[in-house]
């Protein structure tokens, strides 16, 4: 996955939410359309666990991006109205500063001398890109998975700078069930013979502990159904003999598809990046901002909402996009939640784009 084209160096001390500092760290980032003459057109897009800046082609960068059919001219984010930008979380690997980068202080990589990395602090990333480009007030705050955590701190943190919420896939805080899920992931990397606390080396990857927390990872963004309507029971070879000889290797499709995507993303992420991120999201809670969730979630000022959860989504689900609907209701704010069917889980932002299109288009209009 490339890297942003963009790069903003905060000046100084960057306070760490949870203790610490960072000295002058790099807040990666790309932009589409253009500024209004009044700077009120801006829409800014928190990503999810793993992706980059990099939401949709550009003159810059025209390889497609992750939100390719969301963002740009004429699309639900409509590029010819509206100034785009979408921040790499700080503590990633593609581009902003994070444990894979160079500490200015040591001249050594961070690895796990890194901070503990909150996602108030990937918030605070974006607001000072704001005051970068001197973007004093937002359109819209968008935030699928992960991001919609994020956004939510944004909203906390910074009330009344944006107008609208836009939260996909999200939470008020991570559930009981998702922390187990991601402490295993975190526990498959870190013991991975290779990890070595965190001093691997490029020619000497964790990359069995990767492979194995992606393939956990890739089973609950997916929804049971789809795994049984896609795949079935189908197999990757007509015989029904073990292949090569390992009696337990890849037989069925599904574990063909995992073992494809797990290879895949171990040549695209950093390892200590993966677990400083995955724990962030861990330790993320609104009510850490007013004592309840929802004494926190009615701090947030944004005058319009949308929320959109999905019943297939076992990773956050649909209750909490419920939760946050009525947080964020009352006092004259006007919220819209929607319920989708979607078979995808908890993806479905990224690939049931016919359900997602008209939605995000609404929101915007």
């Amino acid at each position: 996955m490339a890297k942003a084209r963009r790069h903003f160096t905060v000046p100084g001390e960057f306070p760490m939410y949870r203790g610490g500092s960072l000295l002058q760290p790099t807040i990666a980032y790309e932009t589409w359309g253009e500024l209004d003459d009044a700077r009120s057109n801006a829409v800014l897009i928190f990503t999810g666990m793993s992706p980059s800046a990099h939401a949709a082609s550009s003159v810059l960068d025209p390889t497609p991006g992750w939100w390719e059919e969301i963002v740009g001219p004429g699309l639900p984010i409509d590029t010819r109205r509206y100034f785009v930008i979408c921040v790499n979380s700080l503590g990633s690997c593609f581009g902003s500063t994070g444990p894979a980068s160079i500490d200015p202080r040591t001249g050594q990589i961070y690895r796990l001398t890194f901070p503990v990395l909150s996602l108030e602090d990937v918030a605070r990333g974006g607001y000072e890109l704001l005051r970068h480009l001197g973007i004093e007030r937002l359109r819209a705050l968008v935030g699928p998975s992960m991001g919609g955590m994020t956004s939510l701190a944004f909203e906390l943190m910074f009330p009344g700078l944006s107008e609208g919420l836009l939260l996909m896939s999200t939470g008020s805080r991570a559930l009981p069930f998702s922390i187990a899920l991601r402490s295993l992931q975190r526990e498959m990397i870190r013991r991975d013979p290779n990890f070595n606390d965190g001093n691997y080396t490029r020619g000497s990857m964790p990359l069995t502990g990767m492979r194995l927390a992606r393939k956990l990872g890739m089973i609950t963004y997916r929804s049971a159904e789809e795994w049984r309507v896609r795949f079935g029971r189908e197999r990757v070879s007509a015989s029904l003999e073990p292949m090569n000889g390992d009696s337990f290797g890849i037989v069925f499709e599904v574990e063909s598809y995992l073992e494809h995507h797990a290879n895949k993303f171990t040549g695209q992420f950093d390892p200590n990046c993966y677990l400083y991120l995955s724990r962030a999201s861990d330790l993320f809670d609104v009510a850490d901002h007013g004592g309840t969730v929802m004494a926190g979630l009615k701090r947030i000022e944004a005058r319009r909402s949308m929320i959109i959860g999905v019943k297939t989504d076992f990773l956050f689900p649909i209750d909490q996009q419920r939760e946050l609907a009525e947080g964020l209701s009352g006092r004259g704010r006007e919220v819209e939640f929607v319920e989708l069917s979607s078979l995808q889980g908890h993806d479905s932002f990224l690939v049931d784009m016919d359900s997602y299109r008209p939605l995000i288009a609404k929101f915007f209009e």
